[in-house]
C-alpha cells in the first residue's frame, strides 16, 4: 500500500521546510511506502527554491509546481496523476494534529471510500478559533446538509484521505479549483454513493491565515447554488 500526501502551498517560505520534514518524520513511523508532495500554487517568494531543495534532500519528498493559484487546482493535478493506493492532503500549517492521520488510513482500509478530519464533531477539540470563523463554518455546513442531505459535518477541514480509484472518479465531476474544491469534492462523492468516515480531531487555528472569510463564504455560496442546479453526480 502506497500513500501520497499532498501539501498545497502558496508563499509559505517560513514554514514549508520545517513542516514538510515534520510530516515525513511522522509518516516514517507508521508507513514504509509513502511520498510527500509539495504542490506549489505559483508562489512568488522562496517557496520554489525550498521545495526543490527538499526534493533533493529526501526521496520521500517531491516538488510539483503549478503556474496558477488554487488549492483545488493543485490537488486535481497531483491526484489525477497519482499511482498510489491512497491520496491525501493536509494544510501546510498543520493545524490538525498529525496523530489522527493513521485513523484516516485505517478507515479506508476498513472499507470507507473517503476519510476526513472533522472540527465539528462532538469529540473534536478546537483551539483559538475566532468566533466569526466558527459561526460561518457551522452555518455553512448546516446549509450543505439542508441543500444536499449529506452525511458529513465538516466539509472544510484540510485533512483528508481518499482511495485513489475513488478520487479520480469524483475529480471528473468537480469544477472548482480554489477553496470550494473541498466542499464540491465531498458533496459530489457523497451523492455518488461513496462512503465517508469522519474522524474527530484536535485542531488549532493558524493566526497567520490569510483567508478572507467573507469573500470565501460568498464564493462557497455561489458554488453550492451551482451544484444544486447542475447536480453533476447524475451525469
Amino acid at each position: 500500500m502506497k500513500i501520497s500526501v499532498v501539501l498545497p502551498v502558496y508563499n509559505e517560505e517560513e514554514v514549508v521546510e520545517k513542516n514538510t520534514k515534520q510530516v515525513v518524520n511522522f509518516l516514517s513511523r507508521f508507513y514504509k511506502d509513502f511520498e510527500v508532495i509539495v504542490a506549489d500554487n505559483a508562489s512568488t517568494d522562496k517557496t520554489p527554491v525550498i521545495g526543490k531543495k527538499l526534493s533533493k534532500m529526501s526521496n520521500k519528498i517531491k516538488y510539483f509546481r503549478l503556474n496558477q493559484k488554487g488549492r483545488g487546482r493543485a490537488l486535481k493535478a497531483v491526484w489525477s496523476r497519482s499511482q498510489s493506493d491512497i491520496v491525501a492532503y493536509m494544510d501546510i500549517d498543520l493545524s490538525t494534529d498529525l496523530k489522527y492521520f493513521p485513523q484516516l488510513v485505517k478507515s479506508l482500509q476498513d472499507g470507507y471510500d473517503i476519510a476526513i478530519g472533522s472540527r465539528l464533531s462532538k469529540n473534536s477539540l478546537v483551539k483559538n478559533r475566532k468566533l466569526l470563523r466558527e459561526v460561518f463554518s457551522r452555518s455553512y455546513n448546516i446549509l450543505i446538509k439542508i441543500m444536499f442531505f449529506t452525511s458529513f459535518q465538516d466539509a472544510q477541514c484540510g485533512f483528508k484521505a481518499i482511495n485513489t480509484h475513488t478520487a479520480k472518479k469524483i475529480l471528473n465531476k468537480v469544477k472548482n479549483n480554489n477553496w470550494f474544491f473541498d466542499s464540491e469534492f465531498l458533496i459530489v462523492g457523497n451523492k455518488m454513493g461513496y462512503k465517508t468516515k469522519e474522524v474527530p480531531v484536535f485542531w488549532a487555528d493558524d493566526p497567520g491565515s490569510t483567508v478572507n472569510v467573507l469573500k470565501t463564504s460568498w464564493e462557497d455560496f455561489k458554488g453550492l447554488l451551482r451544484l444544486r442546479i447542475t447536480m453533476p453526480w447524475r451525469k
